[in-house]
């Protein structure tokens, strides 16, 4: 199966100088687990939920702290056309939950270890 046929379209963000209270009060009204950061309408990064944890267990100020402060900056993508199993293992030895699909230099949605966990349990 490819990512083409089980991400999500769109993706959420903010921007990189937005609070992290901020970014999670969307991640959690919008109930997704990662936001992509923006400087512009470039990707700088990827604010998960985790992210927020480990700000939070840092004791840092989320009224004052920066969503870039605090996301991953290496920003890995998966393309539509991509075999779902290889991109699983990807994300598996990152370590990472989510993955932003890129088509060309547009990031155009978002897929996460959920959506591939799908697909193995209903194939």
């Amino acid at each position: 199966m490819r990512v083409a046929e089980v991400f999500h379209p769109g993706m959420l963000s903010c921007a990189a100088t937005n609070s992290l209270e901020a970014a999670a009060a969307k991640m959690n009204s919008a109930r997704v687990g990662a936001l992509a950061v923006l400087d512009g309408d470039q990707v700088v990064g990827i604010l998960s939920e985790r992210d927020v944890v480990r700000a939070v267990a840092e004791q840092a100020d989320l009224r004052t702290t920066t969503a870039v402060q605090f996301c991953s900056r290496q920003v890995e993508t998966a393309a539509p056309d991509e075999d779902t199993r290889s991109v699983a293992r990807r994300m598996l030895d990152a370590g990472i939950r989510h993955l932003p699909v890129r088509e060309g230099t547009a990031i155009t949605g978002i897929v996460s270890m959920r959506d591939l966990l799908a697909v193995e349990t209903w194939l």
